[in-house]
Parts: structure tokens; sequence; C-alpha cells
């Protein structure tokens, strides 16, 4: 195995998944505005520091975090770099590149992601810092007439370069292409967040063939194959065998491992999807986690930017890595998310 495989099973290791701790400076803010707080460069060290200072989470759930430029630059309150932090506890720390999904010209209210300038460079400086793998998602919308085949071709086509790249540097690229559940309007069925998908992930994987792209050296982030957040509800049965057909369908077996984004779910309803995916039967690639907010809400909510809360908001972090860990083998009960 090279090292870009061997880092990449590393990240889906059996009852291992990825803390998605990327939010930017704009996105955590909203985040904090739930808990009435503001957003500094103190109180989100603070934020990252208690969720991971949460060693049992950290050692026995979490295989890697995403971390955002200003993260993985910082230290915890006693000095230690948050990189060490991590490594102490087994975990990798990974990078978010992309600048964000910027309007895409000719083309409405679709968008495509920047960030390719200078990425040669920051994917250096990245490395020396410590970050042995990273990050790209591209969006895609589903509403009338989108997406078009311009928008599927563009997204796909800069997640490759964007792999490459990563890989030159001697990182392990996490390729996320995400189709949204929650675009306006949101009401498309599942039967068409398949059929998007499909076509999304096909192209992916012939640009990143094109590029030249080691396989065996990447991990996926797609969307699980759901209805529009205003769509009609189906059971996670059927979210399960949608998902792992059109995974089946585009996705090579030598990709080591698929880690799910969370998009339009509940907390409950990712880890619920995820493990019945497990019982299809025997798949080619591991089959993991790599949530933000499916992770996180709980703790944000329980902490609300109070020292005294540090304990009770790691307790429910380390809950929702658990019940995700128990996910990502097929173990995932609705009992057991709701004992605690």
């Amino acid at each position: 195995m090279s090292r870009l495989s061997d880092i990449a099973n590393q990240l889906v290791a059996p009852g291992k998944g990825i803390l998605a701790a990327d939010e930017s400076t704009g996105t955590i803010k909203k985040r904090f505005d739930t808990i009435g707080l503001a957003s500094t460069e103190t109180s989100r060290r603070d934020y990252r520091e208690m969720l991971f200072g949460a060693d049992e989470a950290m050692s026995q759930y979490i295989s890697g975090v995403i971390l955002f430029d200003e993260t993985i630059r910082q230290s915890a309150s006693d000095g230690t770099p948050f990189v060490e932090m991590l490594r102490a506890n087994n975990a990798l720390a990974g990078i978010k590149v992309d600048t964000g999904a910027k309007p895409m010209s000719g083309f409405a209210d679709e968008t495509v992601t920047e960030g390719l300038d200078g990425l040669r460079d920051r994917l250096n400086e990245y490395a020396a810092l410590g970050a042995t793998f990273a990050k790209w998602r591209g969006v895609i919308a589903i509403g009338e007439n989108k997406p078009t085949r311009g928008s599927i071709h563009a997204n796909a086509h800069a997640l490759a370069r964007y792999a490459a790249l990563c890989q030159e540097a001697g990182i392990v690229p996490i390729v996320e292409p995400e189709v949204l559940a929650d675009g306006k309007p949101g009401d498309h069925t599942i039967e068409v967040c398949e059929r998007v998908t499909t076509d999304t992930l096909a192209e992916v994987f012939e640009e990143l063939r094109l590029a030249g792209v080691e396989l065996d050296g990447i991990i996926l982030k797609p969307n699980m194959v759901i209805p529009g957040v205003n769509g009609p509800k189906v059971s996670v049965e059927e979210v399960a065998e949608r998902t792992v057909r059109t995974l089946k369908a585009t996705v090579p077996a030598i990709v080591p491992g698929i880690a799910f984004l969370s998009g339009g779910q509940t907390c409950e309803q990712a880890s619920a999807n995820l493990s019945a995916m497990h019982n299809l039967g025997k798949l080619p690639w591991g089959l993991t986690f790599s949530y933000g907010r499916a992770l996180q809400a709980d703790a944000l909510a329980a902490w609300a930017g109070k020292p005294e809360n540090v304990e009770a908001a790691r307790r429910a972090f380390i809950h929702r890595a658990k019940m995700n860990s128990l996910a990502s083998q097929g173990q995932w009960a609705a009992e057991l998310d709701r004992a605690a």
C-alpha cells in the first residue's frame, strides 16, 4: 500500500469516522447565534477545545478532524497546538481548502466551488502544519431545470483538479460532491435525488480518472440518497437501498471508504440511515460518517458558551460519536440512542 492508501484506510477504520469541524467564520457565527454567543477567535478556540478535549470520543470513535484555516493554526488554552492535541488521541488532522461555492457565470442559480488558484502552495503549507488529508465540497442543487450538465461537469472537474494537487502534496483528498437536500424549494422526491446523485458521482469518477488520481488514496464524501427536506417522506430502508444501489453503480471498489455527510437529516436520522446500509450485505468499501452538525448540535446546545458546561457538552458529543460509531458497524438502535 502507498502512504496515501494507508492514511485513507486509517480514516475509515472500523468503528471510526471523521468529525467535520471546518465551519467557516461566517458559518460558526450562525451556530453561535443560536446560543447567544459572540463569535470571536477566543470563543471559537474554546468551542473546538471543548470538542477535541473529549478524549473518549476522539480516541475511540473519531479517526480524523477536518479543520478550518484558523483552527489548524490555533492552540488550546494551555498552549498545546490543536494538531498535537488530535495526534495524542491518534486522530489525523485534515483541512478544508476550497474557498466556497460561487455563482457560476451563465448558469442561473447554480454554483461552482472555487479555490484552485494557489492551492499547490497552500497544500504544502498545510502539510507542514500537520495536515494529512483535505476536503473540497462541490455543491449540486436540485430545482427547476437544474442541475445542468454544465454545473455537474464544472464541479466534478474542480474536484478532480483539487484531488490531484492533494496527492501531489502527499495529502489524501476527501472528495465531497453534495447533492443538496435543503436547496430551494427542496421538495424533490427520493427518485430525483437518486438520479442526480448517480449522474454526479459518475461524472466525478470520470474526471478523477482523467486527472490521474489514485483512487486507493481518496475518501468519497457524498450525500445519502434522500428526498428534499420538503419532499415526500420515505423509510430508512428505502434510503439505505437507494444509496447503496447508487454507490454500487458509480464507485469503483478500489476506493477505500465512503464517509457520508449528514445534510438534510436530523442527528438520529443520519445514524439510522447509515446503520441500515450495513444490513444490505457485504460491500466493497467501508461506509462511515463525516458529520459536522449531526455530531456537534447537541454538544453546542449543552455548552452554550459557558465554562461550567464543558463536561456536559463533552458527554453529549461522546454520545453522538458513539452512536455513529455503532451506525458505521450496523449496530445502531433507537433505544440505545434515546437511553442516554
